[in-house]
């Protein structure tokens, strides 16, 4: 596959993952929903079905990274190539604002009738139960090393073909329902800023600020993770 196929991949899947993944953030958050308030479960199981359908959308074209965590630690891993990190990375953030922008017209009804600025935003990015930035920032970093260990460790496992999606959306459930809790567990900076811009430039009714002050913690976290994981597995004696 060429370079630029694999870079619309990681576009075309991060707009999926982002649509459907803020898409039950938006479900469960807003008012008037079908599925307003069904909780924490519904958002966990939500977002771990759309990591495993925009795998499947994507990997057919490219890795599936979605995620630049995932894109540097397999850099730093050995398993990935620097020179189209920087181009995956803006990718996946693009990939982002367009699937956040597609869930913002899936529920347009929904935005005027949702009066909490908090679950606005929430449907769009991610914000931690107890704002503390030093705890919110290990966090993120505890479980984006689980994120990006377990996929380097997948890549040395054999799996039944067409199952590895699969186990990823099973690990991306883990993680939800294990970690998620302090803080919405963006594990993914792509998955926060895109989403939070959108969420900065789109013309949302009754939207309040983009939270900027928090918004370094879901990109600087899930880094610093990513490459601890992918330390540890360089050190390893395979």
């Amino acid at each position: 596959m060429s370079d630029m196929t694999q870079i619309f991949s990681e576009f075309l899947g991060t707009a999926m993952l982002i649509l459907l993944g803020s898409g039950v953030c938006a479900a469960v958050n807003l008012a008037k929903s079908k599925a307003q308030a069904s909780g924490w479960i519904v958002i966990a199981a939500g977002w771990a079905t759309a990591v495993t359908i925009a795998v499947y959308a994507s990997s057919f074209m490219g890795l599936a990274h979605l995620n630049p965590a995932v894109t540097i630690g397999m850099a730093i891993a050995g398993k990935f190539a620097w020179n189209l990190v920087f181009p995956f990375i803006i990718a996946q953030i693009i990939g982002a604002i367009v699937g956040a922008t597609l869930v913002w017209l899936a529920y347009l009804p929904h935005w005027a009738e949702t009066k909490d600025q908090g679950a606005i935003l929430g449907t769009f990015a991610t914000g931690p139960a107890i704002r503390n930035l030093p705890a919110n920032l290990v966090t993120e970093i505890i479980g984006t090393f689980v994120l990006v260990f377990a996929l380097l460790a997948f890549g040395e496992t054999t799996f039944a073909d067409g199952t590895n999606p699969m186990v990823v959306g099973i690990l991306i459930l883990a993680i939800g329902l294990s970690l998620g809790g302090p803080t919405g567990y963006a594990i993914n900076p792509a998955r926060d800023l895109g989403p939070r811009l959108a969420h900065q430039l789109l013309p949302i009714a009754n939207k309040g600020n983009s939270d900027w002050g928090y918004s370094l913690v879901p990109i600087v976290g899930p880094i610093i993770g990513g490459a601890v994981a992918a330390g540890v597995f360089n050190i390893l004696p395979l």
